[in-house]
């Protein structure tokens, strides 16, 4: 191999009739978008919602909700209530490789553009569903990313051991949706080269929680028990968890017993790892409330930078509860490129990198209606 970057993204050529709006559809299509797909936003006349979710935004004036899923993409405004409308839809659809659509079950098939419909005009479309309980009983539920954290078990396992169930501080299922909407839709691209012919991929939140709650999961179905919660501790590993030094707070996560051997030598305890309660990770787990009180001793003597710093030197996985801000340039720090500049907005970058055809970004999220139908339908014949 070369090591030579392509020009091309890897999707180049594959179109994409985004009629997704909000979060995990969108972020969806952006994937496709950052490596080459060429994504088409259907938005009703006032816009996708996030458009108006402000303050809020950037430099040009743009809501940062709305910028942060929608860049390399153009914009055309259909009314789907109207019936000129809807058979221009059906035309887009026609020319697609890709349609993306998160309504709850049922809208798409009143507006005529149902898999069956668009599959009777374009055979070979790879038809994605996006719904928050699926297309069965869960049909008329809706689907908003802090009801299925709520339902989905994830609120239970989140917050502090003696107070409320908490939710994420970002809408983390509609992501975690998204990203599965991704591997589908490549999956259904793959099985479409080798048989010519276009499917369904259906994806919805609930099931994209339940599958991301893993060893949580795993341990309920196994013992019948559903895990409390604990706060930032770990129910299988200790120390596992947030502790508090002289000025803040940082984590650290001992993964096994050598790792906790070191932590003893750097604060200068190292009788602790010959302590029959702490001896074995087992051991850590059972007695983790008097541990956690030793440690802390500890740390309070001096700086979570400095013990962060000490314990990194040795080892031992351990680092500031950052901000966002502090976040962002953490990764800067460890030259990750983070943060890409398109026109006015700033956004963070696509995480996946491949070795010779990165995501490239192109364009700005696109303003409301910058794009004509036909020119994009043109464009395949």
């Amino acid at each position: 191999m070369s090591g030579r970057t392509e020009e091309r993204g890897v999707l180049d050529g594959v179109r994409v009739a985004d009629f997704s709006r909000v979060l995990a559809g969108p972020y969806a299509t952006m994937t496709l978008a950052d490596f080459g797909a060429d994504v088409l936003k259907i938005e009703p006349p006032a816009g996708d919602d996030t458009r108006h979710w402000h303050p809020p935004v950037d430099a040009d004036g743009m809501a940062t909700y709305f910028g942060s899923v929608n860049r390399n993409k153009r914009s055309v405004s259909l009314d789907l209530t109207a019936e000129a409308d809807r058979a221009e839809a059906l035309r887009l659809a026609r020319t697609a490789d890709v349609l993306v659509e998160n309504f709850r079950p049922g809208v798409m098939d009143r507006f005529g553009l149902d898999e069956a419909s668009v599959r009777a005009v374009n055979p070979g479309i790879v038809y994605c569903s996006i719904t928050g309980f699926g297309a069965g009983a869960g049909a008329t539920l809706a689907g908003y990313d802090l009801l299925v954290q709520a339902v989905g078990g994830l609120m239970s396992i989140t917050g502090d051991p003696g107070g409320d169930p908490a939710k994420a501080g970002v809408a983390l299922v509609d992501v975690l949706c998204g990203q599965n909407a991704v591997s589908g839709i490549l999956l259904a691209l793959r099985a479409r080269d080798r048989t010519g012919l276009g499917q369904r991929v259906e994806v919805n939140l609930l099931q994209s929680l339940l599958s991301a709650l893993t060893n949580q999961a795993a341990s309920t179905l196994a013992t019948g028990t559903p895990p409390p919660r604990l706060g930032n501790a770990h129910p299988s590993i200790a120390p596992y968890a947030m502790f508090r030094a002289a000025d803040r707070d940082l984590v650290i996560a001992v993964g096994n017993d050598k790792q906790f051997r070191a932590l003893t030598q750097v604060l200068e305890r190292p009788e602790l790892a010959a302590d029959p309660r702490f001896r074995t990770n087992g051991d850590r787990v059972a007695h983790r409330r008097e541990l956690t009180v030793l440690l802390e001793q500890s740390l309070r003597a001096a700086s979570a930078a400095h013990w962060a710093d000490r314990l990194g030197a040795v080892g031992v996985p351990a680092g500031l509860v950052n901000d966002v801000s502090e976040a962002i340039a953490f990764a800067e720090r460890l030259g990750l490129d983070p943060v890409v500049g398109i026109g006015g907005s700033r956004t963070i970058a696509n995480p996946i990198r491949l070795g010779t055809a990165p995501a490239a970004y192109r364009t700005p999220p696109p303003a409301l209606n910058d794009s004509s139908p036909a020119a994009w339908r043109s464009e395949r014949t």
